[in-house]
């Protein structure tokens, strides 16, 4: 039987199953996917360096042949191999040198033509390459792997680049005939994108390099576009179901607003206004508020809760911790008399759970606020109007999605602290409206951030020394609680018996972490915030914590542990009040990424400068998560590097939608298809009705 695209290359002539296991470790278990396997880097293979032009520390790629070979091993550890080849070509001769590599000493014997990539060394005998990469050549592979340009990919043990680009080349010239292109060609014409076959070839042996950077622009438009075409799919669909059309301005919302003792910073006036549209409108709101931690995200949120009350439906507030739970349901309760607000947490008894959702179930509650508590199946609303969702990404998206259904297409705002910039939030978020609160409020001062050595910790230790005299807290941060050898840390519970005694012994120190029982926890924090204790050392349970103004130091030790969001959310635990606060990060960072993330913790105060470095040093896979695993799945596209062309696709994708809404017209027959093969779980999306 002929094989197709979606055919298991476990069948195909040389593979079987064991070279199939392997395969299916790099993500490829069909012909397809082996096709959408795309090189890492490309030699220019038209032309050679010749062995007599090799600079020191110049990466180069040359054609020699071997004359002499041996093997050795290391007089420092007898199981330590050296493998040596001696090259040469028409100019001169190299050494080249491979560790540890016994069984290399089989194929490099004298005869043996190898095309080498390496970066020459200069040694006392000349240049020399180590561990290069190389690859064997006869003349059968000289069409392929010698002068043209050459992919090379990322490859296990026991598959040879040779091999793999062979294979590549057969499965092109056998199945090219049966791709079927998921873009139409209006779409293609109009951002001038190749077709796919096009593009599968000439990425994997492209005629030159201009026609590689088109494959590439085309297959990245393409991953672009199929990502988001879910996403503004999931939007429109929304916005066909009937949502409540909010009575957006009252007596209660009034008072609330004349009541606050502090007035409204430009951003969130702005931010109150677009949420005030959304919810007067007769669809449910979408909407993503990012704002950096301490800019005023929840009075906003509070505001969108009154407006819902004004037409008599609740609001539901879903927080990740219970002290954070605690610290609204205090707050909230002090600013609106007149609304009953609830608490649901784990650790309320069972009578008192009972009450709670009773009261709600019968809309006595107008707000309730809890943490996944809320998610229980028992917890009933009478007319949920409003859902919130707070530092959203401490949830999981099924977890997200369990709140709404209690109600009936309730209006949604979900919270970030972790700022993305816009335009990505906008493409990345496509399902929802994205609203920024860019100020801090009135009389906040920008935290000073500073970086120590180890050796000067003691100084660190003087300046939090001369905030505590001042009737000041703070903060000592650990990324471990044990002491770990393994990483050279000291952990959170040793340090704190080493501070109590030492260098804090005239403070009252707390220690807090994530081994602690929740009830402990909230003790501890509590006893911080109540000013009983001068010094809280913990570990990152602080990232989402308490609202203490009166902490105006932190110490991060070992902060090259921490990730750039995590310290920016770390940092965000001070300067909540109009005191000036800092941070002092204690690390003796080596790594480039390590020292990078110190580098914009001392330079930048601002969030959405900080998520724009963290994106530049992590990549967007690692950046984002779970959040959408289309986009951890990207191969090929970058979405910081080609902003543009995202955004291109997605506006193609919502012209697309906005013609065909559940891709029923034959040119997009394609289209679906390949979606719901890509994302199987937006099957219903796709589908009719």
């Amino acid at each position: 039987m002929k094989s197709t695209l979606l055919s298991p290359i476990q069948y195909l002539k040389g593979i079987g199953p064991k070279r199939a296991a392997k395969f299916s470790k790099l993500g490829i278990n069909s012909i397809e996917d082996l096709l959408y396997y795309f090189p890492r880097r490309y030699e220019d293979r038209t032309k050679f360096a010749s062995i007599k032009n090799l600079q020191d520390g110049q990466p180069q790629t040359i054609k020699a042949e071997v004359i002499a070979g041996g093997q050795r091993n290391s007089w420092r550890r007898r199981s330590f191999s050296i493998t040596e080849a001696l090259v040469k070509d028409e100019s001169a001769r190299i050494s080249c040198v491979w560790f540890n590599r016994p069984y290399l000493r089989n194929y490099l014997k004298p005869g043996v033509k190898l095309i080498i990539h390496g970066k020459p060394e200069l040694r006392p005998n000349g240049l020399q390459m180590n561990n290069p990469e190389f690859e064997i050549i006869s003349e059968e592979d000289e069409l392929l792997s010698a002068g043209r340009i050459v992919p090379v990919y990322s490859l296990p043990e026991g598959f040879s680049q040779r091999y793999f680009r062979r294979l590549v080349k057969q499965l092109l010239d056998e199945h090219l005939s049966q791709v079927n292109d998921c873009l139409v060609y209006d779409i293609r014409q109009r951002n001038s994108l190749l077709n796919l076959a096009q593009s599968l070839l000439n990425i994997h042996f492209p005629e030159d390099l201009n026609i590689q950077k088109q494959a590439y622009e085309r297959l990245a438009f393409e991953e672009f576009f199929l990502f988001q075409i879910p996403l503004v799919l999931r939007k429109l669909k929304k916005k066909e179901k009937k949502g409540i059309a909010q009575k957006v301005s009252g007596e209660l919302l009034e008072k609330f607003l004349k009541r606050m003792p502090f007035v409204l910073t430009n951003s969130q006036i702005k931010v109150v206004e677009e949420i005030k549209n959304d919810m007067a409108r007769p669809t449910a709101m979408q909407r993503l508020l990012q704002g950096d931690v301490g800019s005023g995200k929840t009075v906003v949120a509070v505001i969108a809760a009154v407006i819902a009350n004004h037409g008599g439906y609740q609001a539901a507030f879903m927080v990740p911790t219970e002290i954070l739970a605690k610290q609204h349901f205090e707050k909230i309760s002090a600013q609106i008399k007149e609304l009953k607000i609830g608490l649901l947490v784990s650790s309320i008894d069972k009578k008192e759970k009972q009450k709670i959702c009773q009261e709600l179930k019968e809309g006595k509650i107008n707000i309730l606020i809890g943490t996944h508590a809320l998610l229980e199946e028992g917890v009933q609303f009478k007319n949920l109007g409003l859902v919130v969702i707070d530092e959203q990404h401490k949830f999981g998206v099924g977890q997200r999605a369990l709140l709404p259904q209690k109600g009936i297409n309730p209006d949604c705002l979900i919270m970030t602290a972790t700022p993305i910039p816009r335009t990505l939030a906008i493409t990345i978020y496509g399902d929802l409206d994205v609203s920024i609160i860019n100020e801090l409020p009135p009389g906040r001062q920008p935290i000073k951030t500073m970086h120590f050595l180890k050796k000067q910790r003691l100084r660190a230790y003087d300046l939090v020394k001369l905030e505590l005299k001042q009737g000041n807290q703070a903060y000592i941060v650990y990324p471990v609680i044990e002491e770990s050898y393994a990483l050279d840390m000291e952990g959170a519970k040793e340090m704190y018996q080493q501070l109590s005694l030492g260098a804090f012994k005239e403070f009252k120190l707390g220690l807090i972490h994530g081994k602690l029982k929740q009830q402990e926890q909230d003790e501890i924090m509590l006893k911080f915030r109540n000013k009983d204790l001068d010094v809280l050392v913990s570990t990152t349970v602080l990232e989402v914590g308490i609202d203490n103004p009166n902490a105006t130091c932190m110490v991060v030790e070992e902060a090259q542990r921490f990730g750039l969001s995590q310290l920016h959310q770390l940092r965000g635990r001070v300067g909540r009040g109009e005191k000036q606060s800092f941070c002092l990060l204690i690390s003796d960072a080596q790594g480039q990424e390590a020292l990078a993330r110190i580098q914009a913790m001392v330079e930048y105060n601002d969030g959405f400068k900080i998520a724009e470095e963290d994106l530049k040093i992590r990549g967007p896979g690692e950046f984002f998560g779970s959040r959408q695993h289309g986009l951890t799945e990207l191969k090929i596209g970058d979405p910081l590097a080609q902003m543009q062309l995202l955004k291109r696709a997605r506006e193609e994708g919502i012209k697309l939608l906005e013609h065909d809404l559940h891709l029923e017209m034959r040119q997009n027959a394609a289209l679906r298809e390949k979606l719901l093969q890509r994302f199987p779980e937006y099957e219903e999306l796709v589908m009719v009705g």
